[in-house]
């Protein structure tokens, strides 16, 4: 017996709905393919009938003559084999049309939800988290494929056996089709008092399952505090105590659901039985042949069959809804609002940039930014700093475009970000982000991201100039090194130190980096400092700093405090000031 999931769709009517309007120019192949299987399992009903025909006829003959005529039973034979034939061209045909169309569909289906997350806003990434999106590329969509390679075709071959079986026994025997179907709900009964039983047991046992891995990491990769806390003992009853849980449900659940199967031979067989009793007698009387007997016997035992995955029909269906539910609701969720057309573009960047009376809320009813106008001048180097939750990254999350403000506007040389692409604004600057980013791949690859044309040589000053130059070299393979997919065979500085020279290979007209030296040590952090100056020279550039150590040489510091700038102007004139940055700076420095 499978295990059934609880898991329903919210709306199974509208799921149902798109699901099936998705697949579009695939469903005629699909219902095709159906169809093939319906007249395969409609033909394979014949046999039973044919092979209790050759019997009767057998039977008659040798009752009549003493001998058995084997022309009519080699006819039989002979039916046999071309039903046996056209059954197999419809199922090759089925598996065919519906590997080759699934495959199509299930491509399709991923690119569109690939193309969907490229036009989300990145409110969406905020709110949801990653493990959802990629659950619903892979494990959703395969659900929508298992369902139409294989689904599918389990449920219009249950349902037309089912009903099919139902009539031949009713023509051979209305009277033993009535001891049948009544064998049936008893087993249907039965079957699902233990399947509610053997549910509670696994949805148990998922739940402690999913608890017991997230104690296994949070020891794996806290292995070094709990062993200097001493707080083995402790960790391993936790562990013991969700084991014990585990193996208890775990055991019951496939106790119960084992239990399925010989509950269906019980009353299958005690159908049987019943069957037996009763075709001999009406076969004893005469009102019954012999080989119409064995023909019931055989529909008896593939009509049990299908009602036998009844549960599973069902998991499939629920399973099936409601990943239908989650991909389409993904599907049909809010995209970027479109860039203006015609939008307006900068021929030559000079970087000016100006906020004029910004206000923004991530959720419109609590400001984060409120009423903020500052003007930058063109190649100024621009600090941000402030207390947790003043708005610094919301900031810059307005000034890319990230997000749009819910009044007030922002202008770069002049031109309003809201009239430009967004790819056009995002394209002005080069970002070094406090969370370092590397894909597996070369060095080189890396630092060609944002530049794929960059020649080998300029990469080669942009190292240089960030000081990871001589790592880079050192590393088999240099600039043709592979780093891993978790970036874990180089370490959080060097992962630092690389972004940096990655946005010096992209050569933007502005830079933002965001805290880009929180992961280095002292002294990296000077050669960090350096190359920002030669970075930046020229540039306009944004920095974001919590280490207030970094933004002395800034030529303009913007203090922010709950989304407002409280202070502005340079380092002297700020701490000469003795305000809000003079506090924030002698709080770090107070033991120098």
């Amino acid at each position: 017996m499978p295990k059934m999931t609880t898991e329903k769709a919210k709306d199974s009517k509208k799921a149902f709905q798109l699901f099936v309007a998705s697949l579009g120019r695939f469903r005629g192949a699909i219902i095709f393919s159906l169809i093939a299987t319906a007249i395969a399992s409609i033909l394979g009903l014949l046999s039973p009938k044919i092979l209790g025909n050759m019997t009767n006829s057998a039977v008659a003959n040798l009752q009549a003559t003493g001998s058995v005529d084997f022309a009519p039973i080699l006819t039989s034979v002979i039916q046999l084999i071309v039903i046996y034939l056209v059954v197999a061209v419809l199922k090759y045909l089925e598996n065919y049309i519906l590997a080759k169309t699934t495959a199509h569909y299930t491509e399709h289906l991923r690119s569109r939800i690939i193309a969907k997350i490229a036009k989300l806003p990145i409110s969406y990434f905020d709110q949801h988290q990653f493990g959802d999106t990629l659950s619903i590329l892979s494990n959703d969509v395969d659900t929508l494929w298992n369902t139409l390679t294989e689904g599918l075709s389990q449920i219009v071959t249950n349902l037309t056996t089912v009903v099919g079986c139902l009539i031949m026994m009713t023509v051979i025997s209305p009277l033993l089709a009535l001891v049948a179907v009544i064998v049936v709900p008893l087993s249907t009964f039965a079957i699902a008092k233990v399947a509610k039983r053997a549910q509670k047991h696994f949805v148990s046992q998922r739940k402690i399952l999913g608890q017991l891995n997230s104690h296994i990491e949070e020891d794996y990769s806290g292995s070094l505090i709990i062993k200097s806390n001493s707080h083995e003992a402790e960790s391993i009853a936790t562990f013991e105590k969700a084991n014990q849980k585990l193996y208890d449900d775990s055991w019951k659940a496939q106790f119960l659901s084992s239990l399925a199967f010989p509950l269906v031979h019980l009353f299958t067989n005690i159908g049987y039985v019943g069957i037996c009793m009763l075709g001999g007698d009406m076969v004893l009387k005469g009102t019954l042949l012999i080989g119409n007997v064995q023909a019931f016997i055989q529909y008896l035992s593939r009509f049990n069959q299908p009602l036998s995955n009844l549960s599973e029909i069902v998991a499939t269906i629920q399973q099936t809804l409601a990943a239908s539910e989650r991909v389409f609701n993904f599907l049909n969720e809010p995209e970027e609002a479109p860039d203006p057309a015609p939008a307006k573009t900068i021929a030559s960047i000079k970087g000016a940039v100006e906020f004029h009376d910004v206000s923004f809320s991530y959720d419109k009813k609590s400001p984060i930014i409120k009423h903020f106008s500052a003007k930058i001048e063109p190649g100024a180097q621009v600090a941000i700093v402030g207390p947790t939750g003043a708005g610094k990254t919301t900031l810059i999350n307005l000034l890319m475009r990230f997000y749009d403000p819910d009044s007030g506007y922002i202008t770069i040389d002049g031109v309003p970000t809201t009239e430009m692409k967004r790819s056009s604004v995002r394209a002005l600057f080069g970002m070094v982000l406090q969370d370092t980013w590397l894909f597996s791949g070369t060095v080189k690859e890396n630092l060609r991201y944002g530049n794929p044309s960059a020649k080998l040589s300029s990469i080669k000053v942009a190292t240089r100039a960030a000081g990871i130059d001589h790592l880079i070299e050192s590393m088999k393979g240099g600039y043709s090194a592979e780093i891993s997919e978790d970036s874990d065979n180089i370490s959080a500085g060097e992962k630092q130190l690389l972004t940096i020279a990655r946005a010096m290979v992209e050569n933007p007209p502005m830079m933002i980096l965001d805290e880009a030296t929180s992961n280095v040590d002292t002294r990296a952090e000077q050669k960090i400092q350096d190359a920002f100056e030669k970075l930046t020279s020229g540039r306009t550039s944004f920095v974001i700093a919590h280490r207030l150590s970094t933004i002395r040489n800034a030529d303009l510091i913007l203090v922010m405090k709950d989304g407002q700038v409280v202070e502005q102007g340079n380092h002297e004139s700020l701490l000469a000031k003795g305000g809000f940055y003079a506090e924030l700076y002698n709080s770090q420095f107070a033991n120098t």
